[in-house]
Formats: C-alpha cells, sequence, structure tokens
C-alpha cells in the first residue's frame, strides 16, 4: 500500500528522542563532494533546470542546496528565465525546525551573491525547502527528474517505536536490522521519472549486507546501477566518520554500462576534476591514477543476493569470466555445494568413544581441526547417528544401546527448538544425514579462513556443519582442488564475502557457489596435470599459475 494512503506528516509529530536520533545521524558533505555528484547526475546549468525536478531527502545544513542554487540560478540566466520560474523546479526536506532555517538562508545567500534580488530569492528559498519526513511524504509530491544528497545514517531500532513502524509500513525494502538509509534510496528509486538519476554519497554495506538484499532486489528489477565510486578513505564530510561511504548513482531504466571506481585517501577536489572528465570522455575502459582506478563494465553485476566488492580491474575481471565461465555449482557437470550437518546438540550427538553406541550407529565425522594440515587428519571424531541409509529416523527400539544413550541425555535433546516442534521425533539432528555423502570424494572448505583452503576427503568422513562440502559427477576433484587453491578462486571470495574481523573470510556455500570455472570436458590435459600437482603439493603459486593459464588470464589484478 502506498505511504501516502497511510500516513500525513501531521500524525506523527517529531518527538525529540526521533530529532536526537537525526541529530545523530547527520553527516555534512564537503562542497566539492556535492559538485561531483551534480554533474553525475548531469544536473547542469546548460539545461533548462527550470522545467526539471530535483529532490534532496534530507538537506541538513544546506551543503547540496548550495550546489543547487547556483546552477539553477545560471540555468535561468542561460535560458532567459525569471528565477520564479524555478519555484516548482526543487524540492528539499528535513525534519529539523533549525536545518530547514539554515538552509533557507543558505539557499538565499547564494542566489543574492549571485545577484538575483532578495524578495524573489527567499521566495523561492521558502518554496523549495520544507520541514517534513521524506520517507512518509505522498509519493505523488516528489517526483523527481534526480535525487540527489547524503541520507543520514540511523539505525532503524534507534527510532521510535510508532515512527519505526511507520517506517516500515512506508518502504518494504526496510526489513531487519536495517539503517533508515534503506527507506531513502527505496522512497527516491520509487519517485524517479522514466531515465531520472539518484545520486547519493551513503554507506555503501547495503550492497553486500543481509538487510540491503530487498533493496538490491528493487534495483535488479527496474533499475540501472550506473556507478559504484567507492570512497571509503577519503574526506568527504565535515566530519571524520567511519561510513564506508560511497557515491552510488542508479538510473530508472534497463541496465546498461557501469563504472566501478575506487578511491584513496588523496582524493579531493582536483582528483575528482579529472575522474570526472575521465568518466565523461567515454574512451578508456580503465584508468589507474595515484589518488583513483576506474573501470567500465558492460553492465552492473545481476545477482540481488550480493554484489561484488573489489577493485575495479578485480570487478572487470570477474565480470569478463562470468561471460565467459559458467559457475561452480552446475547440475550439467553433476557439481554441488553443501554445508556439513547441524546437530543442535554437538555435545550429545558427537562423541570419541567408540563403543558409545552399536557400532552401525556410530559415523566418522570430518572436523575443522582434521583438515588444517591441508590433508585429512581424522581425530576419531564420530555422530552418533540416528538416521538409516534411507533417511528415516531409527526405531530405538532395534538398538537398545542407542536407545540408552539418547534416554540418557534426553532432557539436553528434548529442549531443542526441533524437539519442541516435533516431540515424537525428539531424538532427531537438526539436519537429516545423507548417507550417500560419507562413502563419495569430497573438497572440504573450514567455513572461517584467512585463505580459501580445499581440502580432499576420499570418501571416508562425513562433514560437520562448520565445513563446506563439493561433490562433483564430473570434475577430477584434486584438478578442482587446484583450482579452488588458486588466488582466482580466492578473488572471487574476496569479492562477494564480507571479511571478518582480521581478514578471516567466510567461505560458505553462498559465495563458493559464485567460483566461476572452466569446462573440465574441454580443459587442456596439461592444465589438468598442473592443477592436480599444485593441489597434492599444497602449492599456491603454481596454483595460481595453472589456474591462470586455464581461464585465460595473463595476470590477477590488484
Amino acid at each position: 500500500m502506498p505511504a501516502h494512503t497511510l500516513f500525513e506528516l501531521d500524525s506523527l509529530p517529531v518527538p525529540e528522542s526521533l530529532q536526537e536520533a537525526v541529530e545523530h545521524g547527520e553527516v555534512f558533505t564537503r562542497g566539492w563532494v556535492v559538485e561531483l555528484i551534480l554533474d553525475l547526475v548531469g544536473y547542469t546549468s546548460d539545461k533548462d533546470l527550470c522545467g526539471m525536478s530535483l529532490v534532496e531527502p534530507a538537506c541538513g545544513g544546506g551543503a547540496f542546496l548550495v550546489g543547487i542554487a547556483a546552477r539553477v540560478g545560471a540555468s535561468c540566466r542561460a535560458h532567459d528565465r525569471p528565477l520564479s520560474d524555478a519555484t516548482e523546479a526543487v524540492q528539499a526536506f528535513d525534519l529539523l525546525a533549525r536545518n530547514v532555517t539554515e538552509s533557507r538562508k543558505l539557499v538565499v545567500r547564494t542566489l543574492c551573491e549571485d545577484g538575483w534580488a532578495l524578495e524573489e530569492a527567499e521566495q523561492l528559498a521558502v518554496a523549495w525547502v520544507r520541514q517534513g519526513d521524506y520517507l512518509l511524504q505522498p509519493d505523488e509530491s516528489h517526483r523527481a527528474d534526480f535525487v540527489v544528497g547524503n541520507p543520514p545514517y540511523i539505525r532503524l531500532e534507534d527510532v521510535p517505536v510508532d515512527r519505526m513502524a511507520a517506517y516500515r509500513r512506508a518502504c518494504a525494502t526496510m526489513s531487519g536490522r536495517a539503517d533508515i538509509y534503506i527507506g531513502f534510496y527505496e522512497t527516491a528509486l520509487r519517485s524517479l521519472k522514466p531515465g531520472g538519476r539518484l545520486g547519493f554519497i551513503c554507506a555503501d554495506r547495503w550492497m553486500r549486507n543481509q538487510y540491503g538484499k530487498a533493496l538490491r532486489r528493487m534495483v535488479t528489477h527496474g533499475y540501472s546501477v550506473d556507478l559504484v565510486l567507492a570512497m571509503h578513505d577519503v574526506d568527504a564530510f565535515d566530519e571524520q566518520v567511519s561510513a564506508y561511504p560511497a557515491i552510488t548513482l542508479i538510473s530508472k531504466g534497463r541496465q546498461g554500462q557501469a563504472v566501478a571506481a575506487d578511491t584513496n585517501a588523496g582524493f579531493g577536489a582536483d582528483e575528482a576534476r579529472d575522474f570526472l572528465t575521465w568518466h565523461e570522455c567515454r574512451a578508456e575502459q580503465q584508468v589507474i591514477a595515484g589518488t583513483f582506478q576506474a573501470a567500465r563494465l558492460p553492465h552492473w553485476f545481476p545477482e540481488e543476493d550480493s554484489w561484488p566488492a573489489g577493485s575495479p580491474a578485480r570487478l572487470a575481471m570477474l565480470e569478463e569470466l562470468a561471460k565467459r565461465f559458467d559457475l561452480l555449482e552446475d547440475p550439467r557437470t553433476g557439481t554441488r555445494v553443501g554445508i556439513g550437518v547441524a546437530t543442535g546438540a554437538d555435545k550429545v550427538f558427537l562423541t570419541e568413544d567408540a563403543a558409545a553406541v552399536e557400532p552401525d550407529r556410530l559415523l566418522p565425522m570430518a572436523m575443522v581441526r582434521d583438515t588444517t594440515g591441508g590433508n585429512i587428519n581424522w581425530r576419531g571424531t564420530y555422530l552418533v547417528n540416528p538416521w538409516d541409509v534411507n533417511g528415516h529416523l531409527v526405531d530405538l527400539k532395534a538398538y537398545p544401546r542407542l536407545a540408552a544413550y539418547f534416554n540418557e541425555h534426553s532432557d539436553a535433546l528434548r529442549k531443542r527448538y526441533v524437539a519442541v516442534k516435533q516431540p515424537d521425533r525428539w531424538y532427531k539432528t537438526i539436519d537429516k544425514v545423507d548417507a550417500r555423502l560419507t562413502r563419495r570424494p569430497k573438497l572440504l572448505f573450514p567455513d572461517l579462513k584467512l585463505t580459501i583452503h580445499p581440502v580432499l576427503d576420499e570418501g571416508t568422513l562425513y562433514p560437520h556443519h562448520n565445513l563446506y562440502f563439493i561433490v562433483s559427477d564430473t570434475w577430477d576433484l584434486r584438478v578442482l582442488g587446484g583450482l579452488l587453491l588458486s588466488r582466482v578462486a580466492q578473488a572471487f571470495v574476496e569479492a562477494y564475502a564480507v571479511k571478518m574481523r582480521g581478514g578471516t573470510l567466510r567461505f560458505q556455500a553462498q559465495y563458493l557457489r559464485k567460483i566461476r570455472v572452466p569446462n573440465p570436458n574441454t580443459m587442456d590435459e596439461s592444465d589438468k596435470a598442473a592443477l592436480a600437482e599444485a593441489f597434492d603439493c599444497r602449492d599456491v603459486e603454481a596454483a595460481t599459475s595453472a589456474a591462470l593459464k586455464a581461464y585465460g588470464l595473463v595476470e590477477l589484478p590488484d
């Protein structure tokens, strides 16, 4: 249901607690960043800006409005229009009265310094800047050719309960523990006219985190990501903040060419002009300068579960490999990625006592500690297995020692959620055991690791849930293991996985499935041999060299 059928602004007054949250979320943008965003979206004075509509969702102290007012004034002169023609060209919102007052003053000052009369400048400032909650405005009140700004950074749970509920109802993408900037993206995108453009400087965590998935889905199915310019180390704001900012340009229409760019701490006003020159020239596909690097991609990444991160050269490589190679998990090769068994009570289900229950109820388990050396070194952990070969729970009457063992631990087992939900199946593990998996050769991957770490189990163990596995009907797993030992495979995981503290990566199924691989049936035999040997020797450099050749790459970009 659209927001305007649920709420009117006056029905939700701004409480002091929300004002404090908003104040905490205010991060004011430097002028050169504003100018860069306005240039990138095409809001330039050579256009008849009076005939276009621009929205600034959270104007704060007025940083964006200074640049906007200057350009509107210049456009009026260039097109011989009175300033009054721009009355409906700009809408700017802010929750705080003091910000509205300050922004209006800046608009007036900018226009007067440009030679416009005080009275008409004041009239324009009042028409443009209003106090209100952008997320709860009626949709038709802010249809836009351009939406630009720096949305506030406020965790949704820090917003008062009634307004938080209003935000969630108004903005479907604000799920889970989202930041309210998610809602600003959604509302702004909904407001764009066909061909309209959004230009925000905002945290880029939504491109990879779970709370951004619904927003990524929305963008993927109706918009074009035109530019992502990461500015994590750049002094882009008036205050020092750790916000992982990026300038993101999104337009309403079919996905077209995209630019991925990154910067370092030396990126400033002069370098922004250099970047803009490269961006507008469109002659060079890639640029590596002292303070920034950028690459043009044929299109942005189509997935919605996560968008990759990395240097522009890395992203260009990943996009190019995505065009030429298939995903690792592929029914045509019978290659599957999975996770080991979760029990819900490891202290009960895992044992090193080989006499604890009947021998055929003990399943040798692969644990993370068994894989640390690069080869399987099993240390004697068993799963007390309640499942038969057909995937059914065994009848405890047929296994008196198993029954006695589970009854001894029944209090712990029956308290689990799965047991409460299915009390007659109280002794089941969370995941069902697939008896066929034990006998299959498989590559095992510890979840948490600094570098990718495939280990081959020849078909003797069942993986624990801290291990992910790959099985295949087609691949020689030593060859695939060499490919996955390489830094090329690591690059795929690094691009999609969010790094933990200390640089640790999570090698989960969702990230392993992002890896692209050559067709094993058409690979050169010498490449296969080199990969298998590198895997046997645990030689990452040799594996990387052989993988580059198999992928047709000269080198791995930094």
